[in-house]
């Protein structure tokens, strides 16, 4: 038994020495006197928003037509999968607050949860597309198998999403500057939009002439680019710091923690504004398109156009924000002026069907984008700014977590308000005049108008005096400490 001992030891001290020969330019650890740019540590690092971009398509997008037409999986079961990631979208406060007190003898905290997200989401991904083939019935199996692992399928892909762009934000918040905040948050807006963007056209060209091996190597080939892509993001960019992540230290509550971040700021405040603003711009989600073609008669490649112009639109919300956020301006401020653009978007949006007017319609779109942008950079850049030391994956995760549930059932209430005033409208019970199928989305659009102003009146006491605003503009203090 001794001899083995010390033989395993021997082998363990050959295995440290072949490491150090590699030396530290191909170890996985980020070097605290690395020369490498910092501006390529950050666009690699944002690779996990391309991952993430990539399942959510998958998922709400191309997987939900291709089950429903191509599988003839019923729309019930359906919607059923599609919303399963969700459940797990509360948890990411829980995974933010264990990325924070992470115990380690390598000295990484985020970097273990990065890499078991990828994992689940390459696993989900993996099982998915046989999963779902059972499930449509082509299989002799029973049907239940097929149920049992698609829903198994939708929930690790979930699961693993939430995780890796929880903590994924939170390593940003770790290796930037609070000055670099507003750039970094535009960055990672901008790739989790490209990634979206490619994906939905890369799978609806491979797609066209559907098969079902086609959909195995589409699903796949995601699971591939999401392993290596999350890999290259992860690579080198957090230091190891063995102290932070010791085994013996002293590790809070999550109770603990979730009294010490509410304590002396307007946390609960902060995130009802997230979640009524988010809920606001993500209602129409879905009925934007289907707006265009049966309210104001456009062709599908129409309506594909101006779903390009929200994004269009998304994107210039990103970039003006980063530019006025850069110069000190106040988060909760931009947030408020991007809740009246969305204000003023549904308007025209409402008014586009009494006119026929596609000038209308594609003006709303566009701001709609806009002021979506503006206020999501806004009350990101906010949250990272006001983490507290030891709080980042905390803070990140509990934004994360009502941003992603606010938008998932926001999105569900907006089709079924949609459905049952449409439903209702055509049995004549609102008067003629509203017996067509605008009433029904005219319906859902008020309704996120007055959801933009409920958030504007819980952003108001959020907002900085402009005394206060200009004695901070262009400091690096925590945005924490300014809004105090």
């Amino acid at each position: 038994m001794s001899n083995a001992v010390h033989r395993l030891r021997r082998l363990n001290l050959a295995m440290a020495r072949k490491w150090n020969v590699l030396g530290p330019g191909l170890l996985p650890f980020a070097d605290a006197d690395s020369r490498e740019l910092f501006s390529l540590r950050l666009l690699r690092l944002s690779l996990f928003q391309v991952t993430v971009g990539m399942a959510v398509v998958l998922l709400i997008g191309t997987l939900n037509r291709v089950m429903i037409v191509e599988l003839g999986v019923p729309a019930w079961l359906v919607a059923g999968m599609v919303s399963l990631p969700l459940v797990f979208a509360p948890l990411r406060a829980v995974v933010g607050f264990r990325s924070d007190t992470h115990r380690s003898v390598l000295g990484w905290r985020r970097v273990p949860y990065l890499w078991f997200g990828t994992l689940l989401q390459f696993g989900g991904l993996a099982i998915m597309p046989f999963a779902l083939i059972i499930l449509s019935g082509d299989t002799t199996g029973p049907l239940v198998v097929g149920q049992v692992a698609a829903a198994l399928a939708f929930l690790l892909v979930g699961a693993g999403l939430h995780t890796t762009q929880t903590v994924g934000l939170a390593l940003a918040t770790d290796i930037t500057p609070p000055r670099a905040h507003p750039q970094v948050v535009a960055l990672l807006c901008v790739m989790l939009m490209l990634g979206m963007m490619v994906s939905a056209l890369v799978f609806g060209a491979v797609l066209a002439q559907f098969s079902e091996m086609r959909l195995i190597q589409v699903v796949q080939a995601s699971a591939v680019i999401t392993i290596v892509l999350n890999g290259i993001a992860l690579w080198k960019q957090e230091a190891r710091n063995p102290a932070l992540t010791s085994p013996d230290r002293a590790r809070p509550r999550f109770a603990d923690a979730w009294r010490a971040y509410d304590e002396g700021s307007l946390a609960l405040r902060r995130l009802i504004a997230l979640g009524l603003g988010t809920a606001a711009f993500s209602m129409q989600d879905i009925l934007l398109e289907p707006y265009g073609g049966q309210v104001l008669h456009l062709a599908v490649g129409s309506t594909t156009a101006f779903t390009a112009l929200l994004a269009l639109g998304g994107l210039c919300g990103f970039g003006l924000a980063a530019k006025l956020l850069g110069g000190g301006m106040d988060p909760y401020r931009l947030a408020a002026a991007g809740a009246m653009a969305g204000v003023l978007a549904f308007c025209a949006v409402i008014f586009a069907a009494p006119l026929q007017s596609t000038a209308a319609f594609g003006t709303g779109v566009a701001m709609i984008g806009f002021g979506a942008g503006l206020f999501a950079h806004s009350t990101l850049t906010a949250a990272m700014g006001m983490a507290q030391p030891g709080q980042v994956g905390l803070t990140l995760g509990i934004w994360g977590a009502v941003q992603a549930s606010a938008a998932g059932c926001a999105v569900a209430a907006g089709g079924l308000i949609r459905d049952g005033v449409g439903a209702l409208s055509a049995r004549g019970l609102f008067g003629e005049a509203l017996n067509g199928p605008a009433t029904g989305y005219a319906t859902v659009y008020c309704i996120e108008i007055l959801l933009l102003f409920a958030t504007l009146a819980a952003v108001g006491p959020l907002v900085r005096r402009p005394s206060a605003s200009a004695s901070h503009r262009g400091s690096p203090m925590p945005l924490a400490h300014a809004s105090r």
